[in-house]
């Protein structure tokens, strides 16, 4: 049977939830094709011929894309049966099912995939809606079932050369390939979109499988990797272990990962390994300095936990990259400008991408957030097109600073400025904003741009969505224009 997969948006990566799901379909004699729309055109072929379209959609700006397609892919062809899986498809089932999706698959999707692809070549289950196609999906819609794990096939996929790419310090770029060694998180923070699906629960990737996936992509060109692991130490002694052995096999393959704060004071003592197993870099959802903030997300660590982890990393030689959520409901302008200014104490002006001081927060369908009586009483009827509950903060002002913010951030990246200089920017906006009188010597405590940083050139984020506006600077910039032009 001709299956079709599609991924929108998966942060610049080679999307490995078009990988998985294509070894397992492929390996039951199915024909599959998988397209990455962020780096290929939708194949008009490709969709007229499949019997099963699936849309793989990790995140929120993938599930509002992929949903824009829908028309599209229904005129080329009105009978395939229509699957959306991946983490943001359970949370918006009753929206899906509303553009025409007949199943829907969350959590452990390969499985459902396959079990959903038997029964449509059975005739079990027709796309067209003849038969029993409108009953009930016999899938679950959320799965935590324990897998056995296959290696991802990316064969016919964009080549990695094509993708976000490592950049060191002096401009040395890397070819960068992805996979994943765990799923789920064992953690519930109130904002976090994983936890609606896994509940608190994460499954593990077995070892060979990630160790043969990595394999191929260095064959393949990759000279640095990305764990996608919303947590690489969910699962301390099975993640180490695949590092130790990568790092065996493959002594000048650097790679990243992301981790809790709370983790990284958990396990301080592993932070060696993975320095000296060649980790470039640690992106951590600090998401705020502000203690009540960090109460409200449930995130389990404070300012305090931060600035020593910050200080730790400092010690030991490794790069820290901090990721936030700086505009909430509890958002105050002088706390915005604290934010800023523990950055800038810190020495993280080049370690934080400028997207990370515009991001506002996402209440999406079945966030934990919703659990606190002030934020149900706060938000609006959700909003089906946006994906999201809306809101909108008792303070006028810090909407209008989050917007300003937005406009700068973007303008400073279409001309190139470092990430200092925007900063720096943004420091002068947010002082103006809080009625703080600029003055030059309000900025001596940003220190001038020394030694950039080793940084992915799409910028990563987690648990919340840029506005309409920020979109468009998270993939890769375009050409530069004229630093003559000045920030409005």
């Amino acid at each position: 049977m001709n299956i079709l997969l599609i991924s929108t948006y998966e942060l610049g990566r080679q999307p490995f939830g078009l990988a998985s799901p294509a070894a397992w379909l492929r390996s039951r004699g199915h024909q599959v094709v998988s397209l990455d729309l962020t780096r290929e055109s939708l194949s008009e072929d490709a969709v007229s011929k499949a019997a099963l379209i699936s849309f793989y959609v990790p995140m929120h700006t993938a599930t509002r894309l992929a949903a824009g397609l829908l028309p599209k892919v229904r005129e080329l062809n009105p009978y395939a049966h229509l699957c959306f899986y991946g983490l943001y498809a359970p949370v918006n089932e009753e929206y899906l099912r509303s553009l025409g999706v007949r199943t829907v698959l969350g959590g452990e999707f390969e499985e459902g995939l396959v079990s959903l692809a038997s029964r449509l070549q059975q005739g079990t289950l027709n796309g067209d809606g003849s038969s029993n196609g409108n009953a009930k999906q016999r899938e679950p819609v959320i799965s935590l079932a324990r897998q056995k794990f296959v290696v991802p096939d990316r064969a016919g996929m964009a080549k990695l050369e094509s993708y976000a790419r490592l950049i060191l310090p002096g401009g040395e770029q890397r070819i960068t390939g992805s996979t994943e060694a765990t799923r789920g998180c064992k953690h519930l923070c109130r904002h976090c979109p994983i936890v609606p699906v896994y509940n608190g629960a994460f499954r593990v990737v077995e070892r060979e499988v990630v160790l043969q996936d990595i394999r191929q992509q260095v064959a393949a060109g990759a000279q640095h990797m990305t764990f996608g692991d919303p947590d690489f130490l969910n699962g301390p002694s099975h993640s180490i272990a695949i590092v130790e052995a990568m790092h065996r096999e493959f002594p000048d393959l650097t790679y990243d990962v992301t981790i809790k704060i709370e983790h990284l004071r958990k396990h301080d003592a592993l932070l060696a390994k993975l320095r000296d197993t060649l980790c470039l870099l640690v992106t951590s959802a600090v998401e705020s300095a502000d203690d009540a903030v960090l109460e409200k997300f449930d995130k389990g660590h404070t300012r305090a936990d931060f600035l020593a982890v910050a200080a730790r990393f400092r010690k030991l030689g490794m790069t820290l990259v901090p990721t936030f959520v700086p505009f909430t409901p509890w958002t105050t302008l002088d706390g915005y400008l604290d934010l800023l200014e523990v950055i800038a104490e810190q020495g993280l002006c080049e370690n934080v991408a400028p997207i990370q001081l515009a991001i506002r927060l996402l209440i999406p369908a079945g966030s934990r957030l919703l659990e606190l009586a002030e934020v149900r009483a706060m938000v609006g009827t959700f909003d089906s097109a946006a994906l999201v509950f809306p809101w909108k903060h008792g303070d006028a002002r810090v909407d209008a600073l989050a917007r300003e913010i937005s406009q700068l951030v973007q303008r400073g990246e279409s001309l190139r400025f470092s990430r200092t200089e925007i900063f720096k920017h943004i420091l002068r906006t947010a002082r103006a904003a809080a009625g703080k009188k600029d003055t030059a010597g309000n900025l001596q405590l940003v220190a001038e741009p020394g030694t950039p940083i080793p940084h992915l050139d799409e910028p990563w984020y987690c648990c919340a969505e840029p506005t309409e506006l920020q979109v468009v600077s998270i993939g890769k910039m375009s050409e530069p224009v004229s630093k003559a032009d000045q920030f409005v």
